[in-house]
């Protein structure tokens, strides 16, 4: 989804380090940079990935297809359920959004010393492009002043605090039980290497077999309980939209 906004692509690490060549030479695949452990061994570096994709999200304009999707919801019941930390759905206008991996644009604290979860609004984080490393003063815990670290589901994070994420799924899974019988499912861009979305589209659309599976590498849908479209988001969301007011 975020793709067609000019967001980069994670998928493979050829794909991570061309957007971030600093890290091919530190040998950093996604995966190991997206670890908690650095917030403790090395903060900067660890603030250097966070605080760039922090600034990246606040400047990125949602593409043509958030319009499409907010259009629908103002036509009928719609939730939105995103692995995406980047806020763009909020962003565009949308509402009844559940981050399952929290979100890049709140904060807690990495000492967890009771400070609940809060906006990253003031915060600004300095980045040396050439090393990718946070330049000091770092985000930090207006409770007790420790170092702060962004409120996402990280690889390996057994730290995350789920509370706000948490109040979200709720929401979400009673809307589901209200709507589940004459539900229609749209899953946007959601692969198999984690799983999350997918599981969730499938298990949603699994009274109706209601399932529009947008993918340009990973279309296929299982057992026939759907349709896969091997194309990108944006233009397919238009595409469907004018057929829907074509009729």
């Amino acid at each position: 989804m975020g793709v067609d906004s000019g967001l980069p692509d994670f998928r493979g690490p050829e794909g991570f380090w061309s957007a971030y060549p600093p890290y091919r030479a530190l040998g950093l695949r996604f995966a190991e940079i997206a670890d908690p452990v650095h917030f403790v061994d090395d903060p900067e570096l660890a603030w250097g990935f966070y605080g760039h994709r922090l600034g990246l999200y606040r400047a990125t304009v949602p593409h043509a297809g958030f319009a499409v999707l907010r259009a629908w919801a103002a036509e009928r019941p719609t939730r939105v359920f995103t692995s995406n930390v980047d806020g763009q759905f909020q962003r565009a206008g949308m509402s009844g959004v559940a981050e399952c991996h929290g979100s890049i644009h709140h904060l807690q604290c990495t000492l967890d010393c009771g400070q609940p979860v809060w906006p990253a609004d003031d915060v600004e984080v300095v980045v040396d492009r050439a090393t990718m490393r946070a330049v000091p003063p770092l985000p930090r815990c207006p409770a007790c002043g420790a170092l702060a670290r962004p409120n996402i589901l990280m690889f390996g994070d057994v730290e995350w605090d789920p509370a706000r994420s948490g109040t979200q799924m709720t929401a979400h899974r009673a809307w589901l039980r209200e709507h589940r019988a004459d539900l229609a499912v749209v899953e946007l861009g959601a692969g198999t290497g984690i799983p999350t979305v997918r599981r969730e589209a499938e298990l949603a659309s699994a009274a109706t077999g209601a399932l529009v599976r947008i993918n340009p590498r990973e279309p296929e849908v299982r057992h026939g309980r759907g349709i896969g479209l091997a194309a990108p988001a944006a233009a397919t969301l238009t595409a469907l939209d004018d057929l829907l007011h074509d009729r």
